[in-house]
């Protein structure tokens, strides 16, 4: 606690006074949403308290019943909302309601104003509280922290700044008991309608029924909610919105949850878990100190939310409760990090949440691809993060894929594989309208050969770690060699080889020794080059030799700054190709020099790399054009 007992006076900035101002103004259809975070708020302050008494059982000594309560005053014009929670102290009250969310109020403005203030981002943010200025002219919180002995009441208009100090006896008498919070709103002229008891307990049923403290208004004697929580209930008994209102509750958001999940566990561990997939992707999802957003309970009491073991990191979009039954009440953080019981319910909740998002794609797949777009770059680190588990991640991954518009399983994949194919074909890029074009592309397609289009960062990574799926091994498009003419039609081959001409076999020669120039010339910056069976309407491609890593995997890497080591590509010659069967015809010369450096640069932007050389690639480019437009 701190040891300042002077008034403290601070203004808002210039940003938070404007989101303020959207708050109270904007938003105001929306007013009755106040009632739902202060609920949502003075219920967790219950749960905080619930946890430091375990340790410290002196914070709750007599009294242990937890309740919230509302009360109308008619003749002082307020609505006042007590909880007997943890409270705060002077710097928990500048802390907590004198800076407007964590990841800063210019973000949150940004995107209010690319919504025109949208009423779904105030809990994203953990603006809350603010709703409360909807209706308020001014809002006093008074508060004292379990164990401590000083009362503070924070003070503010909602527009100027605010001022903390310490509570008069008067003010202090308006707490519940020796601890907890009272936010004393001072009703705006147009909000007289929150005075009737009527109308706070339809907002309360409305939203907040699944609290688990109970909350009373006025004098009744009985709870307005039923102060149960909601994950220890049948699922027959639970609507969906009293889902979505405990979604909205649990995750503090707006949007709707994609996927519900709510089951028992039992056998030799026992835990009730209701878990939900958002709609929306947290706006830190690819942030990689992200922690999951899940409350672990022992017994309905909170324990944390910041248990980074009980759920995997590539399941860091899941929100929601796991309450076991089968840890002490009273063990601690660090002890539960290392405790069996959870990787065992860690366990559990992976397979019975792929499970689930198994189903949802054979009953919604709608619901499902958009599950898939929003969070599938994430659940597929689970494919080298988690390998107990990589099997039933396989059945809910989504690929683009060559020969379709539509995401694909492996399972489809391989189902439609030609029958002597032996590999599963990728290409890993950027951009999928780039790989789609991909000279490297071009005799697959001809062939009707399927290729799997990798366009997320991740699947670098866990390929590497992968050889193959249900026998069928990954190959890479874009690295080695591959024989294509066994796909060709055996008719097909054998009508070439009686049509051949000593003219061919001329050629064929012609381009040997091409092929050869080319890469003495080129000796600097390729490996090989070489004729292509992947080429049918390119002259040239870039691959990875055999040895190497894959081409864009080493780009990534070296994005990353983890692989220094330069591997030279190979070159590969569609030796059918107009252009290449013209060089081959005229041989070695300065303008089958140059245009060797032309056609490796060409394959350089093709492949999305910098020409090293720019003015060079430039006055060749000049010299071969001027050549042809003058002859």
């Amino acid at each position: 606690m701190s040891d300042m007992t002077t008034d403290t006076k601070m203004n808002f900035d210039t940003d938070v006074s404007r989101l303020l101002d959207i708050v109270a103004n904007a938003l105001y259809t929306n007013r009755d949403v106040f009632l739902r975070e202060l609920i949502s708020n003075a219920a967790d302050a219950c749960d905080r308290l619930r946890y430091e008494a375990l340790k410290n059982p002196d914070l709750t000594k007599g009294d242990t019943d937890f309740k919230i309560h509302i009360k109308a005053d008619t003749d002082a014009n307020t609505l006042t909302i007590t909880d007997n929670g943890i409270g705060m102290d002077k710097d928990d009250l500048v802390n907590n309601l004198g800076t407007i969310a964590r990841s800063g109020t210019a973000a949150i403005m940004e995107k209010m104003k690319e919504t025109g203030g949208d009423m779904n981002l105030i809990g994203q943010f953990g603006v809350g509280f603010y709703a409360c200025f909807m209706i308020a002219d001014t809002v006093d919180v008074v508060s004292r922290k379990a164990g401590d002995n000083q009362t503070w009441v924070w003070t503010s208009d909602g527009k100027t700044g605010f001022e903390v100090h310490e509570a008069t006896d008067e003010l202090a008498k308006s707490l519940p008991s020796n601890r907890g919070t009272a936010i004393i709103i001072h009703l705006k002229s147009g909000a007289y309608d929150f005075q009737l008891d009527d109308k706070l307990k339809q907002v309360i049923l409305t939203y907040s029924d699944h609290i688990n403290v109970p909350v009373y208004v006025g004098a009744d004697e009985e709870p307005v909610n039923t102060a149960s929580a909601l994950w220890m209930r049948p699922k027959s008994e639970v609507s969906e919105e009293q889902y979505k209102e405990f979604y909205h509750h649990i995750g503090q958001v707006f949007d709707e949850p994609l996927m519900t999940s709510h089951w028992k566990a039992e056998g030799k561990i026992e835990f009730s878990s209701l878990l939900f997939v958002p709609s929306m992707r947290p706006w830190d999802l690819y942030d990689p100190s992200r922690q999951h957003v899940v409350k672990l309970y022992v017994k309905r009491v909170f324990i944390t939310d910041n248990l980074k073991n009980l759920v995997y990191p590539w399941l860091r979009f899941l929100r929601g409760v796991i309450d076991s039954e089968d840890l002490p009440l009273n063990i601690s953080r660090e002890m539960l990090q290392m405790n069996p019981v959870i990787d065992t319910i860690r366990r559990s909740v992976t397979k019975r949440i792929l499970s689930d998002i198994n189903k949802l794609s054979e009953n919604d797949p709608a619901a499902f691809e958009t599950l898939w777009h929003q969070f599938g770059m994430v659940i597929k680190e689970g494919l080298y993060d988690a390998i107990e588990h990589r099997e039933e991640i396989f059945k809910i991954c989504r690929f683009h894929c060559s020969e379709s518009d539509k995401l694909v399983s492996l399972d489809e994949y391989i189902e439609n594989m030609k029958d002597d194919q032996r590999s599963i074909y990728y290409m890993a890029g950027d951009n999928l309208e780039t790989l789609k074009n991909s000279p490297q592309l071009e005799g697959f397609k001809s062939r009707g050969l399927n290729v799997i289009l990798m366009t997320d960062t991740v699947d670098n990574f866990w390929l590497q770690n992968v050889m193959e799926y249900k026998g069928k091994f990954f190959q890479s498009i874009t690295k080695g060699a591959i024989d294509l003419s066994r796909y060709d039609k055996k008719e097909e081959q054998a009508e070439e080889n009686e049509t051949e001409k000593p003219e061919d076999k001329e050629t064929d020669g012609a381009v040997d020794t091409l092929l050869a120039f080319f890469k003495e010339t080129l000796k600097d910056h390729v490996h090989d080059v070489q004729v292509s069976s992947r080429l049918t309407d390119s002259p040239v491609c870039l691959i990875a030799p055999d040895s190497a890593v894959d081409m864009h995997m080493e780009s990534v890497l070296k994005i990353q700054q983890k692989y220094e080591h330069q591997t030279k590509p190979v070159l590969e010659v569609n030796k059918d190709h107009a252009l290449i069967k013209k060089l081959a015809a005229i041989g070695e010369s300065d303008l089958t020099k140059e245009t060797a450096w032309l056609l490796l640069d060409q394959a350089r932007i093709i492949q999305g790399q910098s020409v090293p050389d720019p003015a060079a690639f430039a006055r060749r480019m000049s010299a071969v054009m001027e050549k042809g437009l003058i002859s």
